[in-house]
C-alpha cells in the first residue's frame, strides 16, 4: 500500500508539514520573525524528489501556505504575495543546490554543507528578502533594511535548520535496529533534560544539550540526532513564546526579534552534528577501505601461484605468502627465519648478494633467476621480481618486495631449445657424410684465423687435399664405396691433425682442406706428407690408380697475412700447389711456388719431397 501510493503520501506530507509550520504564525504572531521553518520542510521535499515531480511539490506547498495565509492575513493579496515569495525562495534554493536529479543532499560532507549554507541560508533568503522589502516599503512604507534583515535571518536560519534536519531524517528512515533499541535511554535523557533546561531562565543549562546530541549521534545515527535537534528546537521555541527559557532575558538585538539567540543556538548545534557526522563518516569510509584492502590482500596472497615475499636486504622474511608451500614444500612458518644463504643454491648466492647491494645503494627494481632448495633437497628454478620498500615516515630503504615465480618448466624448455639450436647449428656447419666441418664452417674459421694472424703477425698454413682419380673409383666400385672412400680420407686427415686449433673440413666433392693456424711452412709440409702416408697405409684397392691403391694429392701454402691482402690469396696459393701435384703425377705433396717445382715419386723421403716455398 505504502509503495503503491508512496508519491501521494509524500505529497500529502509536504502539504501538511508546510501548512502546519506556516499556521504556527497564527499561534505566535512574532514567529514569522523567529521560527519560520515552513520553507525548510518544503525545501526538504524538493531536495529528495526527482526534478520531474517538483511542480507537484511546489503546488502542494504553495497551496498549503496560501490557505494558511488566507486565515492569518485579512487581505487575500498579502496571502498570495507571501506564498509566491516563499515559493520563489524555495525554488531558487532547490535549483542552486540540485541542478541535476542525481545530486542528493549529503550533510556529512563538509563541501555540501558549505554549499547549503551559501545557497539555502544566505543567497536565496537574501534575494527574496530584497524583493519582499522593496514591495513592503513601496506599499506600506515599512523600513527596508529592518524587514530585509528580519526576513533573511528568520527564513535563512529557519529553512537551514528545518531543511537539513528533514532531509537527513527522510533519507535515514530512522531505522530501529538492535543497536538503536539499546540506546533509547540516551534519547529519553535528552528529552527530559531538554524540557528541564528550557523551562527555566538559567543561562548555562542549555549548553549540556550539545554533548547529549553528540551522544545520540554516536549511538543512534545522524537521523535520530536530527530528530532530537528538532525536538530541542520545538521545546525551546514553545517556552520562548511563553516568555520562559534562558533566551528570554538576553536579547542584544531587540529589533531582530526576541528569539535570535535561540536560532543561533539551534544552528550551531546542527553544524556541530554535521561536523561530527562528517568525521565519523570519513573514519568509517577509511575503515571500510582498509577492510576491503585487507580482504583483497588475503584473496591475492592466498590464491596467487607466485610467492609474495617481504624481506630485508639479508633475505630474512617479514611476510611470505602460502604459495611457498606449493613451490618448495616448505610451510610459510618454516621459512620465516631462513635467509638467502639457507635456501638459495650456492652458485647463485654471489649474484643475489650483488643484486641486493645495488638495491640497497640506489637501484629501484630488478629481475633475477636463481635456484631455491625444496624440502626434498632438490632445487627448482625461480624468477624473482624485486622492488625496494621505503619507510613511509623516513623514506629510508628498509627491504624489498619480491614476487617469486616457478620457472622450472620454462628453464627446461629453454634448455631443450638451446640443445636443439646447438644441434641445428652443428648440422649447419658439419658435413653429413664425413662428420667434418663443411664449406661454410671452413670459410668462417679461415677468415677468423686470417684476421688473428694479421693482428699477431704469425704464419697461417692451408692444405688442400684431393682424392686421386676419384671419378674412376666411383665408376669402378659404385657410389657407396665412393662414399666409404671419402670417409677413409677424412679419418686419415683427422688421425694426423691433432691440435685443438686446427680444422679439417670437406672442401667440396672429393676435396678436403686443413687450416693450420700459427704453423710455419715446414710444419705444414710435414703434416701433408703424413696424411699422404696414412692414406697409403690404409691400402684401399683402386684398379684405375697406377699403384693399385687409393692415394691423395696435397697442395700446401703458407702466408703471413698483411693489410691489403684477402684470405682468398691463401686459397689460390694452395689450389695452385694442388694443381702442381696433380700435374706432376699425383700421390704427392707440392708446396706453392711461382715457378714449376720438381716433385718426387711416392714414396719419396721427406727431405727430397719438400720444395722450398717462394714468397709472393
Amino acid at each position: 500500500m505504502a509503495r503503491r501510493h508512496g508519491f501521494a503520501l509524500r505529497l500529502a506530507g509536504c502539504f501538511l508539514s508546510t501548512g502546519i509550520a506556516a499556521a504556527f504564525v497564527g499561534i505566535a504572531p512574532e514567529a514569522n520573525r523567529v521560527l519560520w521553518v515552513a520553507n525548510g520542510f518544503w525545501l526538504a521535499y524538493l531536495l529528495l524528489a526527482p526534478r520531474c515531480r517538483w511542480p507537484a511539490y511546489l503546488a502542494a506547498g504553495g497551496a498549503a501556505q496560501t490557505a494558511v495565509g488566507l486565515f492569518v492575513w485579512t487581505h487575500w493579496q498579502a496571502a498570495f504575495l507571501i506564498a509566491g515569495l516563499n515559493l520563489a525562495e524555495v525554488l531558487l534554493s532547490a535549483q542552486l543546490l540540485r541542478p541535476r536529479s542525481a545530486i542528493l543532499p549529503r550533510f556529512s560532507d563538509y563541501r555540501y554543507v558549505l554549499r547549503f549554507i551559501a545557497y539555502a541560508v544566505l543567497v536565496a533568503p537574501l534575494t527574496v528578502g530584497v524583493l519582499c522589502a522593496l514591495i513592503s516599503h513601496a506599499y506600506r512604507h515599512t523600513p527596508f533594511s529592518l524587514l530585509l534583515v528580519q526576513w533573511t535571518l528568520s527564513h535563512g536560519v529557519g529553512s537551514g535548520v528545518a531543511a537539513s534536519a528533514c532531509a537527513v531524517i527522510f533519507r535515514s528512515k530512522l531505522n530501529l535496529g538492535a543497536a538503536q533499541l539499546r540506546c533509547w535511554p540516551h534519547l529519553i535523557l535528552l528529552t527530559v533534560f531538554g524540557a528541564i533546561a528550557f523551562s527555566q531562565n538559567a543561562q548555562s543549562l542549555q549548553l549540556v544539550i550539545y554533548p547529549l546530541l553528540i551522544l545520540v549521534l554516536l549511538r543512534m545515527g545522524l537521523g535520530w540526532a536530527m530528530l532530537a535537534a528538532l525536538y530541542v528546537y520545538a521545546v525551546s521555541s514553545w517556552h520562548l513564546m511563553h516568555g520562559v527559557g534562558p533566551f528570554v532575558e538576553s536579547n542584544p538585538l531587540p529589533f531582530l526579534g526576541f528569539g535570535i539567540q535561540l536560532q543561533l543556538f539551534i544552528a550551531s548545534a546542527m553544524l556541530l552534528l554535521f561536523s561530527v557526522s562528517g568525521v565519523l563518516e570519513s573514519r568509517l569510509a577509511a575503515e571500510k577501505r582498509l577492510r576491503e584492502i585487507a580482504a583483497l590482500h588475503r584473496l591475492v596472497t592466498e590464491n596467487s601461484r607466485d610467492i609474495i615475499l617481504l624481506a630485508d636486504f639479508d633475505g630474512i622474511p617479514r611476510y611470505i605468502s602460502p604459495a611457498v608451500e606449493t613451490v618448495t614444500g616448505w610451510k610459510p612458518a618454516e621459512t620465516m627465519h631462513s635467509g638467502f644463504s639457507q635456501v638459495i643454491h650456492a652458485d647463485d648466492l654471489p649474484k643475489i648478494a650483488e643484486l641486493m647491494r645495488s638495491l640497497r645503494e640506489g637501484s629501484e627494481s630488478a629481475t633475477i633467476e636463481y635456484r631455491i632448495r625444496k624440502t626434498d633437497g632438490q632445487y627448482v628454478w625461480v624468477e624473482g621480481g624485486l622492488r625496494v620498500i621505503n619507510d613511509a615516515k623516513t623514506g629510508l630503504r628498509t627491504g624489498v618486495l619480491q614476487i617469486v615465480r616457478d620457472v622450472s618448466r620454462r628453464k627446461g624448455a629453454e634448455e631443450e631449445l638451446a640443445k636443439a639450436y646447438r644441434s641445428l647449428e652443428e648440422l649447419a656447419i658439419t658435413d653429413e657424410l664425413t662428420g667434418l666441418a663443411n664449406r661454410r664452417r671452413f670459410d668462417q674459421v679461415l677468415l677468423t684465423e686470417w684476421r688473428r694472424a694479421m693482428r699477431e703477425r704469425t704464419p697461417l698454413s692451408l692444405l688442400v687435399i684431393d682424392a686421386d682419380l676419384f671419378k674412376s673409383y666411383n665408376d669402378s666400385y659404385g657410389h657407396l664405396r665412393g662414399d666409404s672412400c671419402l670417409k677413409q680420407i677424412a679419418e686419415a686427415a683427422q688421425d694426423v691433425v691433432s691440435r685443438p686449433g686446427d680444422l679439417v673440413a670437406r672442401y667440396g666433392g672429393e676435396e678436403f682442406a686443413v687450416v693450420l693456424p700459427n704453423t710455419a711452412n715446414h710444419g705444414a709440409l710435414q703434416i701433408a706428407q703424413d696424411i699422404c702416408a696414412v692414406m697409403r697405409n690404409r691400402q684401399l684397392p683402386h684398379q684405375a690408380n697406377p699403384i693399385g691403391i687409393v692415394t691423395v694429392s696435397v697442395g700446401c701454402a703458407t702466408l703471413v697475412p698483411q693489410f691489403g691482402k684477402h684470405v682468398d690469396a691463401l686459397i689460390n696459393c694452395a689450389d695452385q700447389a694442388l694443381y702442381q701435384a696433380k700435374g706432376a703425377g699425383r700421390n704427392r705433396v707440392c708446396n706453392y711456388t711461382p715457378e714449376p717445382a720438381a716433385s718426387a715419386d711416392v714414396p719419396p723421403s721427406r727431405e727430397t719431397a719438400l720444395i722450398k716455398s717462394a714468397g709472393l
